[in-house]
């Protein structure tokens, strides 16, 4: 991942933004093309600190039969993204941009067996599952016996060894107060991921926004009064 010293991110910083995450693109290459699925994973820690990604796809993938435990795949995670207008900016002379959050974790995958594979269903549902809380789980024990082995037979699961990790957030954190201030406050009025790097952005600097949150507290309070 090509990412200048500005946007980059730590190894905790990438890996918790990847485990948050929880869904991205799996590649790897056949010796003539690259193969990749988009696809939900968890990640899980060795005693030694190594990360691994656990994840399933359809048994007729073609990326199972890529999956020796030696070839490297890349995991690649993203997160919102929003356009920039230069018009935007307080100072002249910018030029368009895209801001985003993006991490790659690149390691050799390997096949896992059917009690693994048990295991990795049961805590893959139980991740997202706990994202829709005070609902009550699901869990694969609401399924009769037969149709879990069925849909089991149909997919296969796999684990990432992650040797390498690469995270790189850009959120204008290269440019001045004024111009980032402004940026922040242009996309906090777009889509929901413009909104979503508007708070990221507010959240690298808050002090800069200080005023303006008094601002409009104060603003806010004049117009109740009258």
């Amino acid at each position: 991942m090509y990412t200048p010293p500005f946007f980059k991110q730590d190894r905790a910083a990438s890996l918790k933004f990847a485990d948050e995450r929880g869904f991205g693109t799996m590649c790897a290459f056949d010796g003539q093309k690259p193969v990749a699925s988009s696809l939900p994973f968890y990640l899980t820690y060795a005693d030694d600190g190594t990360p691994h990604a656990a994840f399933h796809v359809a048994r007729h993938n073609p990326l199972i039969k890529l999956a020796d435990g030696t070839a490297s795949w890349l995991l690649a995670v993203s997160g919102p993204d929003a356009y920039v207008s230069p018009d935007w900016y307080v100072s002249p002379d910018q030029v368009p941009t895209w801001l985003y959050q993006s991490v790659h974790l690149t390691g050799p995958v390997r096949l896992l067996s059917d009690d693994e594979l048990s295991l990795q269903i049961d805590t893959l549902s139980d991740k997202f599952e706990n994202w829709l809380l005070p609902k009550k789980p699901w869990t694969s024990a609401k399924m009769t016996a037969g149709r879990l082995e069925a849909m089991k037979k149909a997919i296969v699961g796999l684990v990432m060894t992650v040797e390498e990790v690469e995270g790189s957030f850009k959120l204008n954190q290269h440019k001045s107060d004024a111009d980032f201030a402004a940026i922040a406050s242009a996309l906090g009025e777009g889509d929901a991921d413009a909104r979503e790097i508007s708070r990221l952005m507010r959240q690298t600097r808050p002090q800069i926004f200080a005023d303006q949150v008094f601002e409009d507290d104060t603003n806010k309070l004049e117009r109740s009064a009258s």
